[in-house]
């Protein structure tokens, strides 16, 4: 009986080592706020709709392989085909959208690698946001809309992009807000600098 029971416990200690050796993954907990009509604050860490605002972002330091800049260039190669779009266009667009990472949310809603807005979500065919291959796609298909709005300008296209095609046409050129002009810049730069390696 006590041969059974060292046995019963060697089991349990080995058990406990195996899962305290196992690798733990960094995981991140945003909180996200927002008042109703009722005036009732509500919290939550998955937010349903564009109305939650980030309340508390938790920083977790980044894995030595986590968001490394290749990781989806079979996806972006496939995106380019597909769209008929520069692969170091899109590769660049995600750099400065999302630096290569997948679960990017921004302040006002936007989602994943291409940082996809929830209005345009439904209307890109894509289910989940936070999936990479839907999201780079949809982001594509995006693009090549914007470029065959503004008459295959990339300067308009990319600030639509960051501003709203309305914002662009209603200014006719870049809208003087400064993130626009910024992300124009930066999209641009980046391009030229894969273009060249």
């Amino acid at each position: 009986m006590t041969q059974h029971i060292r046995k019963y416990k060697l089991f349990w200690i080995i058990c406990t080592v195996w899962v305290w050796c196992l690798p733990v993954q960094n995981l991140k907990a945003d909180i996200y706020s927002y008042i109703d009509s009722q005036g009732v604050l509500h919290f939550t860490n998955v937010p349903t709709s564009p109305q939650y605002r980030i309340y508390i972002r938790e920083r977790s330091p980044r894995s030595l392989n986590s968001y490394t800049p290749n990781r989806y260039d079979h996806l972006i190669a496939d995106a380019s085909q597909r769209h008929g779009l520069s692969f170091s266009l899109l590769k660049a667009l995600i750099k400065i959208e999302s630096d290569f990472n997948p679960l990017a949310i921004s302040h006002a809603g936007a989602k994943g690698l291409m940082q996809i807005m929830p209005e345009n979500i439904k209307a890109l065919n894509i289910k989940d946001p936070f999936d990479p291959w839907e999201n780079i796609m949809g982001g594509a298909r995006y693009l090549k809309q914007l470029l065959k709005r503004f008459n295959g300008e990339l300067h308009l296209a990319l600030a639509a992009y960051n501003a709203g095609p309305n914002a662009v046409e209603s200014y006719q050129r870049i809208p003087p807000f400064k993130e626009t002009e910024d992300f124009v810049k930066k999209v641009l730069e980046y391009y030229s600098l894969l273009r060249r390696g």
